[in-house]
């Protein structure tokens, strides 16, 4: 037969118990820095092992700051945020933090929601990493949640393109993808769609500008280029590039793609519908995730040093009163912005990094 279960004591019963008030009762077990005089703390004890008063973890937890890194991201499928993720773990281990990781799918509401949530949880910081947050989104009503976040103590830290008021370190995604624009043109290339991904996506969106601009600064006639939107995934860089071939290439001889996904999709299209690349065409990609060195040919890619961000993301997040420096493991393009005002410390750092070309055999020089 099942013993009764015994009842549950609470600190109120401790406290009424050993003659003090429930503020005294806390601090000897709740293991306060405040001092309590020993005849107290002794009471305090004693009748807590007479009732066989158990703390609560769990309340306790709740009302005290936790050693966990909230990650909130738009998509966690893809690989470069997979780069970025295990970074960011890498880094939170060598400090006994950990990790925890939430997806988004890059809408404002779904930011809020899961920003409030995550809160209430109280992690030691939030890591934010987006193609775009916008201060003045949903109202402004995200900004206010972190920026009530931070005055709580927490640590808000963006990766992404972004004004609110906190550390962020951004891709200067434009800049960039000119350097790849500028390799195609210089290279002979004078035919060229770019597979541009989602308009709605401001990375991708800033990338199919920066091919262009390259391009034009090469030589490359503005007419000659033609902007293609697609999905930003393999299938529709796959499915992109097979219409296009099956409309009928044409004088194409280059597919410039806004992220590697993308470009080994086109890659495989090519090769199931007999196009030859490079020898027909080039493809070129921007991330240099590994699949890129992975794939016949190599591809040509713009490379982003997402390691490197990740972990500083976390030295960032991790930081105690003002921003850190920059990390000296990010490559010499980082450009810094300098403090700007706003945050919970009046001043925040902006980190901007520039990716670097990387040449391999999917992009070869056509004749002019």
């Amino acid at each position: 037969m099942p013993h009764p279960a015994r009842p549950t004591v609470t600190l109120h019963d401790v406290a009424a118990a050993a003659g003090v008030s429930l503020a005294t009762a806390s601090r000897v077990l709740g293991g306060s820095s405040r001092t309590v005089a020993p005849e107290y703390a002794r009471k305090v004890l004693a009748a807590a092992a007479e009732l066989r008063y158990t703390a609560d973890v769990s309340a306790r937890a709740m009302r005290r700051r936790s050693d966990a890194i909230a990650l909130v991201a738009d998509d966690l499928t893809t690989p470069s945020i997979g780069i970025v993720v295990a970074a960011m773990e890498r880094q939170a281990r060598t400090v006994d933090a950990f990790v925890s990781v939430s997806s988004t799918r890059g809408t404002p509401e779904r930011q809020l929601e899961t920003v409030r949530t995550l809160c209430a949880f109280r992690p030691r910081a939030l890591v934010l990493t987006s193609s775009r947050i916008e201060a003045a989104a949903l109202g402004g009503r995200l900004l206010a949640e972190l920026l009530g976040y931070e005055r709580q103590g927490g640590r808000v830290v963006i990766f992404g393109d972004t004004d609110l008021p906190f550390d962020a370190i951004s891709i200067d995604n434009r800049a960039s993808a000119r350097f790849m624009g500028a390799h195609v043109a210089g290279t002979g290339h004078r035919r060229v769609v770019i597979l541009a991904g989602s308009r709605d996506r401001a990375n991708v969106s800033a990338r199919a500008t920066g091919f262009a601009e390259g391009l034009a600064a090469g030589g490359v006639d503005e007419r000659a280029v033609r902007i293609v939107n697609c999905e930003v995934s393999r299938q529709g860089g796959y499915d992109a590039a097979a219409r296009l071939i099956a409309d009928g290439l044409g004088e194409t001889d280059a597919i410039v793609c806004a992220n590697d996904v993308i470009a080994i999709g086109a890659l495989s299209a090519c090769r199931a519908l007999g196009i030859d690349v490079p020898g027909r065409v080039s493809v070129t990609g921007f991330d240099d995730i590994q699949l890129a060195i992975d794939v016949t040919p190599r591809l040509t890619t713009v490379a982003l040093p997402l390691a490197e961000i990740g972990a500083e993301s976390i030295r960032l997040a991790l930081a105690a009163g003002a921003p850190t420096q920059s990390d000296p493991a990010l490559p010499e393009g980082t450009v810094s912005a300098g403090p700007a005002s706003g945050g919970g410390s009046g001043v925040v750092a902006r980190e901007l990094v520039q990716g670097t070309l990387v040449v391999r055999e999917s992009c070869a020089s056509h004749a002019r």
